[in-house]
């Protein structure tokens, strides 16, 4: 298996196993790498049969699945971080400046007047995550205010926690809040 096929699979694993793309996404996004890596050397029927497997690996693995996982906490505390002003983003972007770009897109559709602060997680903490280095959340004040950070901070770890998730943040406004043995199963 060459580099090139080698990487793709590794980006397929991710868009399986993230639970965020069906199978007719995943295809896009291969058609997507392909283009982007110059079609050298991959065969795409060998990519697109990969990623049926894995979404075949996916549903067997979820019929043992708990009744609740970590992502179904996750949800849920991101829907009542979002009830108080907290705009929180699933999977925005791949990047931290793509996810304050999506931030600043909600934000000025929900007004920034209402808006208390923000938390999100990108594509690379999904994939980090699924490689068993728990969940990093970005987190801020859209005004840079180093006190309603930390207030921020703080408000967002206690949703966390009351949710049942266990969080690891050293109290500072430009440090991510880290949810530590996250296991990422999202149905």
């Amino acid at each position: 298996m060459n580099a090139i096929t080698h990487y793709i699979q590794a980006e397929i694993r991710v868009w399986v196993w993230s639970g965020f793309h069906s199978v007719d996404k995943v295809d896009v996004l291969i058609a997507d790498a392909l283009e982007a890596e110059g079609k050298r050397d991959a065969d795409p029927a060998l990519l697109r049969a990969f990623a049926a497997a894995e979404f075949q690996k996916r549903a067997v693995a979820k019929r043992s699945w708990p009744e609740t996982t970590d992502c179904d906490r996750l949800d849920r505390s991101f829907e009542a971080l979002n009830s108080r002003g907290i705009i929180s983003l699933h999977n925005a972007g791949n990047t931290i400046s793509d996810g304050i770009g999506d931030v600043r897109e909600v934000a000025h559709e929900r007004g920034r007047n209402v808006v208390a602060g923000y938390c999100f997680y990108h594509g690379q903490d999904v994939a980090r995550t699924l490689a068993g280095d728990g969940l990093m959340l970005a987190f801020g004040v859209l005004d840079d205010d180093k006190a309603k950070g930390v207030a921020i901070g703080r408000s967002i770890a206690d949703v966390l926690e009351a949710g049942g998730l266990v969080v690891d943040w050293n109290g500072r406004p430009d440090t991510r809040l880290r949810l530590d043995g996250f296991d990422w199963k999202r149905r």
